[in-house]
């Protein structure tokens, strides 16, 4: 992959376009950092506050980083015409081997908030030798049953699309209390997203089957590679990530504040052999004092980095997270 691919790019996949954006060149061997966000979002909204923090700036230069955006979500995306049959949770999986060979990526780790966290998960389980690591955060492994479903469809005949969309982001404790930043996101789901294509992607992710992962029986799919599984107090997905770490993980609890996911990350990948110690920054240094004060429950308890209060998505979250690997 020459360095020229550092930028914005449209490639054609099997089941459509993808929007992608390169940071950075391949470095070796090194997997690339393979991003996907979440519905109501896209790669803009979801990472730009994490990636360009400046402990994060510290990971991002061992590796290349690979923004995907569902197809349709970016900013100043075309409507997509009426009829259109928007890609399926597979499909969508099902794209991003294309990405890999495009841009002639050994394999990747995948970072993935609700919707796209199912998404890679997916890919994870069909393509298990293109995926080295993965961290999920929000992930809802289960499909909707007929009650949730006929709710859903209510509200979106009930409600505008993003206020309908708004409590898949944040908890109902946040709708009522974080006016100002609910608002925000409202405003910005309006503005920067196209209504048609998000409601095509909304329908999709909500009519998603389980991810069904069963470890104990024989042949069972289950992940392959390491994960990361983190998911806010209060968010609705909790159950669904207890159902993973019972079928397919170890789990190991950190309440974590919002600096800690870098700090997470990093040691993720330094297991993984791709990050040196030598490379660990004065928050690597200070884990120890760190982690005795993160058990302290300071700042608002909220859905895990699908938004901010600087309003730019995941790792600028105040809150009390819980992270398994």
């Amino acid at each position: 992959m020459p360095e020229c691919w550092d930028g914005e790019h449209d490639v054609e996949t099997p089941y459509g376009m993808l929007h992608v954006v390169i940071r950075g060149a391949p470095k070796g061997n090194k997997p690339a950092i393979l991003t996907y966000h979440d519905v109501g979002l896209n790669h803009k909204l979801c990472f730009n506050a994490f990636f360009n923090n400046e402990d994060m700036q510290e990971i991002t230069k061992h590796f290349v980083v690979c923004h995907v955006d569902a197809p349709g979500q970016q900013v100043g995306a075309s409507q997509f015409p009426q009829g259109y049959q928007y890609p399926t949770m597979e499909q969508l999986a099902g794209m991003l081997p294309t990405i890999v060979q495009h841009f002639g990526f050994k394999s990747i780790v995948g970072i993935g908030v609700g919707a796209g966290a199912y998404v890679l998960a997916k890919f994870a389980l069909i393509f298990p030798d293109l995926v080295e690591g993965l961290v999920l955060l929000n992930i809802d492994p289960n499909g909707k049953g007929w009650i949730d479903w006929a709710a859903s469809k209510l509200s979106g005949l009930t409600s505008s699309l993003p206020d309908t969309v708004l409590p898949h982001l944040f908890s109902q404790e946040e709708l009522v209390s974080n006016t100002e930043l609910v608002q925000s996101y409202r405003q910005q789901i309006n503005n920067n997203i196209n209504q048609f294509n998000l409601h095509l992607f909304w329908n999709m992710y909500n009519s998603r089957r389980d991810l069904d992962m069963n470890r104990s029986a024989l042949n069972a799919k289950t992940l392959k590679c390491p994960v990361m599984l983190v998911v806010g107090d209060n968010a609705p997905a909790e159950e669904g990530v207890v159902r993973i770490l019972c079928s397919c993980l170890t789990y190991v609890k950190l309440f974590l504040q919002p600096a800690k996911l870098t700090e997470a990350f990093k040691y993720f990948l330094q297991g993984m052999g791709y990050m040196p110690s030598a490379s660990m920054t004065r928050l690597a240094r200070s884990r120890t004092a760190s982690l005795t004060s993160a058990s302290s429950t300071e700042g608002g308890r909220s859905r895990a980095c699908t938004h901010s209060d600087s309003t730019e998505g995941v790792g600028a979250v105040t809150q009390t997270m819980e992270v398994s690997c």
